[in-house]
């Protein structure tokens, strides 16, 4: 059975296919904040049973984890790694971990979850008189990306897509808002002035109306939306120097089949109830 990990440490790689970025503002105590990334990236097919035959469901795994390698100092890259690992890796308890051990571990324990199928397998199995159940074969892609990188904020982006079985596969997108100088993620309670999320649901519904032309909230029903209520804040944004982009996901808001549905508000439409940190600063350039 074919199958391969691959594990890169070379910046200089990173250069070529230009995922190294750097950010040459000044930290909050006056060091710099140049910060460049490496990369993890793992493919493998893990077999569902223990024997070597390709015919025999497996899971196709791809992951690619971008990660910040220097960063102003090593307290602060601990920090930012300690982010990167807990967001991407979707637990705490990776927090801690080398790099490459989070990854060894995120993938075992994917590993262990579907390799404890074949008792099911075989179930199913012989319920079809031999039959291989094709839902065993199943695969998980994660990768994440930067959106937005400035002096003082951090914007990436968490892909993950997966199928364990049923009609279609899972996709989804979350992302990390990191302000560089305190080292912080960010929320909407840190954008918005108390109070803003009755204002802030209208203003998304009205961006939502705009991009799907219609003139009333209830017409967005006839374009696929479940209900008027499902739309609110939901805390799954990035930020860049126009304005906000909310992210929802399948089902969140809409069926399946419209995938994740994207909407951006200008910091302009924002105004009466926008903070100054840090987006009023970007948008102030």
């Amino acid at each position: 059975m074919k199958k391969n990990i691959i594990l890169s440490e070379a910046l200089l790689a990173l250069v070529v296919i230009g995922l190294v970025s750097s950010c040459k503002g000044m930290g909050s105590k006056g060091e710099r904040n140049e910060l460049v990334y490496d990369s993890i990236v793992v493919k493998q097919q893990i077999p569902l049973i223990h024997e070597n035959d390709s015919t025999l469901p497996f899971a196709d795994v791809n992951v690619s984890f971008i990660y910040p390698v220097k960063f102003r100092n090593d307290e602060s890259l601990s920090r930012l790694q300690e982010i990167f690992k807990g967001t991407f890796f979707s637990s705490t308890e990776f927090d801690a971990m080398p790099p490459k051990v989070a990854m060894d571990e995120y993938i075992r324990r994917y590993s262990d979850r579907y390799k404890s199928l074949s008792n099911t397998y075989y179930e199913d199995k012989a319920r079809l008189k031999g039959t291989i159940p094709v839902w065993y074969w199943y695969y998980m892609n994660t990768s994440n990306k930067i959106v937005f990188q400035d002096d003082s904020l951090l914007s990436y982006a968490v892909e993950y897509s997966d199928y364990e079985g049923g009609a279609h596969g899972s996709y989804r997108i979350t992302y990390t808002n990191i302000d560089l100088n305190r080292l912080v993620t960010l929320t909407e309670e840190d954008l918005f002035i108390p109070g803003y999320y009755k204002p802030l649901t209208e203003k998304i519904v009205q961006a939502l109306m705009k991009a799907y032309d219609v003139s009333e909230p209830d017409s967005l029903l006839t374009k696929g939306f479940f209900t008027i209520e499902d739309i609110v804040p939901n805390n799954n944004f990035w930020l860049n120097r126009e304005g906000i982009h909310y992210t929802y996901n399948q089902y969140e808001i809409a069926p399946y089949a419209m995938g994740t549905i994207n909407v951006a508000i200008p910091y302009s439409e924002l105004e009466d109830i926008l903070l100054y940190m840090p987006v009023a600063r970007l948008n102030s350039r």
